[in-house]
């Protein structure tokens, strides 16, 4: 019997486990850990956190299969020696090949009050708590946005559209917002924050958080709700594997998507070291090479050395009716990568 356990079930664990259920015979069983019993679509808590999407609309079910098992739990840690994964209220799973897609959370970069005293889009339950904090905000009170990469652009611009009677600040520590984008549509985004009353603060360094209070560069502004966007980090159980990473704390892989010292382990999304930046579709298609190299090894044979992955585009948007993306190095704005990024968000909900 071969058991398989895919930790997370996010877009590179679904894909895998989605794979495998249609290439796996009754010798191998999957069970997938993740802290929900289902599937939630992290590209979209942006607008969950500002109340224009309903939870139900990014949710969807896991896999079913009678060789499929479901533990909704949290993952402690893993024994990578006994090949068990720890949970926090159940009995440890033990396994024969693991996939690891535990994701990312966010980073504070050791700024005192970043943890305790701003909310949160990197866990659907803190999507939750977020919601309810800007919502309950009072008419004309101020939220503050730290990080102005793509997480950041799209929380200001949906809260901007479901709270027009707040101000809105949004910080960057750089010269302008989404510096991974070309200076068009980094000139876009700006334009449309300037229409819709939005605050850029750039060049900006945060000192510390208290309670309705942002510190920053020596001075401290009023914040009803302050919500950090500004770096992630891999997951926790990842940050206590003794095996190598590379200076993001990502695990370093070999050709195979393999631990080079573990190779029944693999590793999928952002805790994999990779040379493209993380994202829900690198970690799809890197969920399906790692399908296909496994299901080559249950039969017995060599895997084929998986391709380069290619990323198609990177898409964003600013409210409903506008948008920015990147499709093959080819920039885009306006309202056409906003109906784009819907199709594909609702494509992948029926796919699942």
């Amino acid at each position: 019997m071969n058991r398989i356990v895919i930790l997370g079930g996010g877009y590179g664990g679904v894909k895998i486990a989605q794979q495998l259920l249609s290439n796996t015979d009754r010798d191998t069983t999957i069970t997938l850990i993740d802290r929900n019993p289902y599937h939630s679509m992290k590209t979209e808590f942006y607008a969950l956190a500002a109340g224009t999407i309903a939870e139900k609309d990014i949710r969807s079910p896991f896999p079913k299969h009678e060789n499929m098992r479901i533990i909704a739990d949290e993952i402690l840690h893993l024994n990578v020696e006994q090949q068990s994964v720890f949970l926090r209220h159940t009995e440890k799973v033990y396994y024969d090949y693991l996939i690891i897609g535990l994701g990312s959370e966010d980073n504070f970069h050791g700024i005192d009050g970043a943890s305790e005293y701003t909310h949160k889009i990197s866990t659907i339950k803190k999507t939750r708590q977020t919601y309810e904090a800007v919502n309950n905000m009072k008419n004309y009170g101020t939220a503050t946005i730290v990080g102005g990469g793509l997480s950041g652009v799209e929380m200001a611009s949906e809260l901007r559209e479901s709270r027009p009677d707040i101000n809105i600040r949004l910080l960057d520590r750089g010269d302008s917002i989404l510096k991974a984008f070309p200076e068009s549509i980094q000139g876009h985004a700006i334009d449309w924050f300037k229409e819709h009353d939005v605050e850029l603060v750039y060049n900006s360094k945060v000192d510390y958080v208290e309670p309705n209070i942002l510190c920053n560069a020596g001075t401290c502004l009023l914040s009803d709700v302050t919500i950090w966007t500004a770096g992630i980090k891999p997951s926790k159980v990842v940050d206590k594997l003794d095996v190598k990473k590379d200076n993001a704390g990502r695990v370093i892989l070999n050709d195979y998507h393999q631990i080079p010292a573990h190779q029944n382990i693999y590793v999928t999304g952002d805790c994999a070291s990779l040379e493209l930046p993380p994202s829900a579709q690198l970690a799809e298609q890197q969920g399906k090479q790692i399908a296909d190299v496994l299901s080559a090894i249950l039969r017995g044979k060599d895997p084929k050395k998986p391709s380069k992955i290619t990323v198609k585009g990177t898409l964003g948007s600013l409210g409903k009716q506008d948008g920015f993306g990147l499709t093959f190095y080819y920039p885009l704005k306006g309202i056409l990568p906003r109906v784009i990024k819907t199709g594909v968000l609702w494509y992948h909900k029926f796919q699942n």
